[in-house]
């Protein structure tokens, strides 16, 4: 997918967006490169300068809404703006045959060259161009929507493929045409005092209203449009149709994140967008069970359904409600949405850890047992070994431990060899270090 890269929080302590390139390049293995660079850091960011037009850009104002260009570059970053446009320069070269033609004869390329290069690239999945800014403050956030404009793909520019539910499932080109047949993913639900709110992706054909769609994904479910907006921010304005390219949202669609619609002359599916696995986690419950457990039931259902980047479990052991997303400002705003939208107010806390015990090699044992009051006597030696056991060996088990009996012949009653089994498993519940289960033994 082409993408762009934006650097949050330069006004936060301790910014460095060139360790956040850097990390771009070496951990993600990204050719990234900045087209901009800050104006200060921490307190004092006040703009950024940028490096394809060679100008300075002030954000003033409480919410930065007072935007200020200038040609005017401070002295005393006029160094760093042609090390990191030489930086940008060579980054480009890597990729695109027009710079790097350029930079071998030693030319500068002019603003339109590096703007084209940049957009070919990006395009072409092989440059990723990194703004910068303070979203909260409003800084850098007009040239980073500049740049999704001059750099990113129109609709019609990107390949999209559906799936032929007919044929196995093989991947068929979409023509992108108004002109030809609906297809259409809802990728979000909202809800409103209306009702919910479907936002669709309109990948193939035109989307009217008063017209019929069918759910792909829910059976052929039909669903007339009685109504079909285009969002502005948290306004909406009605329209009559949405064409192939466009995003649309509509009311009384029930169906969840990720259906494909289609206006039932097709048997295609789009599939599903990629879904990143959660890296953050939280454990939450309701401040008051009694009163607050239905409503706080409905409100992880509903952001279930809305959000297929938000999961939501119960651990097995601590019986705690765990939800998952992509970061902390994610899930906060998930429990300011409880708070809000449904009345329940929420404890939350880092989720309690499940310790395991293990050990890190093999030990062997040897045990007697002997006993002596009054009639028959007990006596009995046991004798083995307690070795790890790998996590493909579990896997391949199915079982976190094994216990092997290695005994032969008949002179010990085989219940015996279940006592010792028994024991073994009584044992491995609580560990000598924190009393916590015992994973990963073989006996």
């Amino acid at each position: 997918v082409p993408r762009v890269a934006f650097i949050n929080k330069l006004d936060r302590q301790g910014a460095n967006p060139w360790k956040v390139i850097g990390d771009l390049r070496n951990q993600l293995k990204l050719n990234a490169a900045a087209v901009q660079i800050p104006l200060g850091l921490e307190n004092e960011h006040t703009g950024i300068i940028d490096l394809v037009e060679s100008k300075v850009i002030t954000f003033d104002g409480d919410r930065g809404e007072l935007v200020q260009e200038s040609t005017d570059i401070p002295s005393e970053l006029k160094e760093l703006v042609e090390e990191k446009r030489a930086d940008l320069i060579e980054s480009l070269a890597d990729a695109d045959d027009d710079i790097a033609e350029l930079f071998l004869m030693e030319e500068e390329p002019t603003c339109e060259q590096l703007k084209e290069a940049i957009r070919r690239q990006t395009i072409a999945c092989k440059f990723v161009p990194v703004f910068m800014g303070s979203a909260f403050k409003n800084k850098g956030v007009q040239p980073l929507m500049d740049g999704i404009m001059d750099y990113l793909p129109e609709p019609i520019e990107k390949l999209n493929y559906a799936l032929d539910r007919s044929n196995n499932e093989e991947p068929v080109l979409l023509s992108g045409k108004a002109s030809d047949p609906l297809l259409a993913l809802a990728f979000k639900l909202e809800e409103t005092p209306f009702g919910q709110l479907t936002y669709m992706r309109v990948y193939q054909g035109t989307l009217k209203k008063g017209n019929q769609i069918v759910n792909i994904n829910d059976g052929g479910k039909k669903t007339k449009l009685a109504r079909i907006v285009r969002m502005h921010s948290d306004e909406m304005e009605d329209i009559s149709e949405a064409k192939a390219g466009a995003v649309a949202a509509m009311f009384g669609i029930d169906c969840k994140s990720m259906d494909t619609f289609s206006d039932g002359d097709m048997s295609l599916a789009l599939s599903t967008m990629y879904v990143p696995e959660p890296v953050m986690s939280l454990a939450i419950s309701p401040a008051n069970a009694a009163t607050m457990q239905n409503n706080f039931a409905k409100a992880l259902g509903k952001f279930t359904k809305e959000d297929p980047t938000l999961r939501v479990r119960v651990d097995n052991e601590t019986k705690e409600t765990i939800i998952s997303g992509m970061g902390e400002l994610h899930l906060e705003v998930y429990v300011e949405r409880m708070k809000r939208e449904y009345n329940v107010d929420v404890i939350s806390g880092a989720p309690n850890v499940s310790y395991k015990e293990t050990i890190n090699s093999k030990t062997p044992f040897e045990w007697l047992h002997k006993k002596q009051s009054g009639g028959s006597g007990q006596y009995a030696k046991v004798v083995g070994y307690i070795e790890p056991l790998s996590q493909e060996e579990q896997t391949e088990l199915g079982e976190p431990n094994e216990y092997i009996n290695r005994c032969s012949g008949t002179n010990i009653p085989p219940e015996y060899y279940i006592s010792c089994a028994k024991g073994m498993k009584d044992a491995m519940s609580e560990g000598s270090l924190v009393g916590s289960e015992v994973e990963g033994i073989r006996v």
